[in-house]
């Protein structure tokens, strides 16, 4: 890197190989796969007929809307758990009072499994996206608050110390002094949360049937159409991919904006 924090064009260079090397091993099991699989297997087939699968019985008008709820979801989610917990963790963080109060409660919810809270939230909101939503937030939160938290707690008090000889208010504490010297954490909790939140948005929709790439799997499931499964796979894989970069994206800039602390 340069001293502005960006990437130099040989380090670039590096992490785009590095990537392409990674994919060796997924070009070669595709490749092996098709040589011995059959597109008639009803457990594995080749992965020339996947693509096709999504298009038999005119089903390939559900592609692109399912992309879009699963992404909405998954957004909407990711930004909330976001907001949420980066407010809990700082809570918590400054007041060691508030975390042994609602420690506990914490502690239990973080243990509970998303898919136990499935059957939950359809009861009280039903089958629709705000549930979606409610769940992946529940899932998605917990990496977000605790980094936060433990980044608060790691701050260096001559920070604290200089705003309070400052007479900063405790708005003005946290947006110019808490905010920023969290950030590193609040961004590893991000980057843990974000698969989270997609991996639980397709269990919702697996489970639940409520529209999305998740829901397409379950049906292609139970319509015993294999390869159309393993296409929306591929899909929920790519979903996936893009979301990581954009996430890496993000991260590398607001990193540099606060000088790489």
């Amino acid at each position: 890197m340069d001293r502005s924090g960006r990437p130099t064009g040989d380090s670039a260079r590096g992490r785009r190989f590095e990537v392409l090397t990674g994919l060796v091993p997924l070009v070669v099991l595709v490749i092996v796969w098709e040589i011995i699989g059959s597109p008639d297997s009803p457990f594995y087939p080749a992965p020339s007929s996947w693509w096709p699968a999504l298009f038999t019985r005119g089903q390939g008008e559900d592609i692109i809307p399912a992309i879009i709820d699963t992404t909405r979801t998954f957004s909407l989610g990711l930004v909330i758990a976001m907001i949420v917990g980066v407010a809990i963790g700082i809570a918590v963080g400054v007041s060691a009072r508030t975390d042994r109060a609602f420690g506990p409660m914490f502690e239990f919810a973080r243990a509970l499994p998303p898919a136990a809270m499935v059957p939950v939230a359809t009861l009280l909101l039903g089958f629709d996206e705000p549930m979606k939503i409610v769940v992946v937030v529940l899932a998605a939160v917990w990496p977000i608050m605790l980094n936060t938290r433990t980044g608060i707690r790691s701050i260096d008090p001559v920070r604290l110390d200089m705003a309070r000889s400052l007479r900063l208010s405790r708005r003005r504490t946290i947006g110019s002094v808490l905010l920023p010297a969290v950030m590193p954490a609040v961004l590893l909790g991000v980057r843990v949360a974000t698969p989270v939140a997609l991996v639980i948005t397709l269990l919702v929709e697996y489970l639940t049937g409520v529209n999305g790439v998740g829901a397409l799997v379950g049906d292609a499931q139970r319509t015993f159409q294999p390869a159309r499964v393993y296409a929306l796979i591929v899909i929920a894989g790519l979903i996936s991919l893009v979301v990581n970069s954009l996430v890496r994206s993000v991260e590398q800039r607001v990193r540099r904006l606060h000088g790489g602390n």
